[in-house]
């Protein structure tokens, strides 16, 4: 019934584009300037950032997969969103534990290393006489050395434990991007098409969010979005063997938290089809991050074993939990 509906949709919206091409007029009325004047200046950040190729792209995407499954648009919405982080963001996150993974095995033989060149550094001292200074400088130049050569060798600079983070946070934005133009006839809003789409959003949610253009007025989103980040970063903390409490670190795990915080507001400002997308992707990041302490996933996925690596990943972070609640 749902996918009848939906070919119905389709058919409707390539019909009435047909008859308003041919007439040349628009069978809704849209006051263009208004939405440019309330949703961007024309020419503006706005507006480039509206039509650009990125956003764009998965706004196609997302209307092509709404129409082909018959989903409605809260499904639609969600699947696209379980899609793109199955296909796109998930495999970088296993390249990146690949990478963290040999860059701790290489801090493992620098120990050995940095012994024998202190020991070369003092034979050198001595049969080359060199003061203080020289001698640090050579010492510090032959670690890089050796440690630039065990990076080329594994193939692992870290560097590249942040190719997660530099795709995922472009995607999240142009996907949040994307969603918002379907919802508010963007970039275009006298396209009939852009119209059917945001008149489907009105009946296109679900439960207590049956339209997806207005925002959560039961905070159900907003703060479930707020404990699904809370609950990804102390997942992060509770699942690690060694826990290395440095002052960045301390202020990284209190700046995300806050941050999961303030975006409980934004989530409750914002039409839930866009707060919907946002509880999709954290949801999936969390069950990404139980996936991924699995050591039958790192074998499988070529992760070496580290010092770090808990056998029982699960029940150590269960029997963490617990202790946090028992003090």
């Amino acid at each position: 019934m749902n996918k009848l509906m939906t070919l119905e949709a389709v058919c409707i919206r390539r019909c009435v584009n047909q008859t308003s091409v041919i007439f040349n007029r628009q069978p809704f009325h849209v006051d263009q300037q208004k939405y440019q004047k309330r949703f961007y200046t024309p020419g503006g950040f706005w507006n480039s950032v509206s039509s650009s190729v990125p956003v764009t792209t998965l706004q196609e995407g997302i209307t092509h997969l709404h129409d082909i499954t018959g989903l409605p648009w809260w499904g639609t919405i969600v699947v696209s969103t379980v899609l793109l982080r199955t296909v796109l963001t998930f495999p970088l996150a296993i390249y990146q534990s690949k990478i963290l993974a040999k860059v701790e095995k290489i801090r493992g033989e620098m120990p050995e290393i940095v012994k024998e060149l202190k020991m070369e550094t003092a034979y050198a001292v001595r049969k080359f006489h060199w003061n203080e200074k020289q001698a640090r400088i050579m010492y510090n130049r032959s670690v890089n050395n050796q440690w630039n050569n065990l990076v080329v060798r594994d193939n692992c600079h870290p560097g590249k434990s942040i190719i997660v983070v530099l795709f995922q946070i472009p995607l999240w934005i142009s996907q949040s991007w994307a969603i918002r133009n379907l919802i508010h006839m963007l970039p275009d809003p006298t396209s009939v098409e852009a119209q059917l789409t945001a008149a489907e959003m009105l009946v296109g949610g679900f439960g207590w969010i049956p339209n997806l253009t207005e925002a959560d007025h039961s905070l159900i989103l907003p703060v479930t979005l707020g404990v699904l980040n809370l609950t990804i970063i102390e997942l992060q903390k509770a699942s690690k063997k060694v826990q290395l409490n440095t002052k960045l670190q301390k202020y990284a795990t209190n700046f995300f938290r806050v941050l999961s915080v303030l975006m409980v507001p934004i989530a409750a400002y914002v039409p839930s089809g866009l707060c919907l997308y946002w509880v999709a992707s954290s949801s999936f990041g969390l069950v990404q991050n139980l996936v991924l302490l699995s050591p039958r996933l790192k074998r499988f996925a070529n992760i070496p074993k580290v010092d770090s690596e808990v056998d029982k990943p699960y029940t150590f972070l269960l029997n963490n939990i617990k202790g946090k609640f028992s003090k």
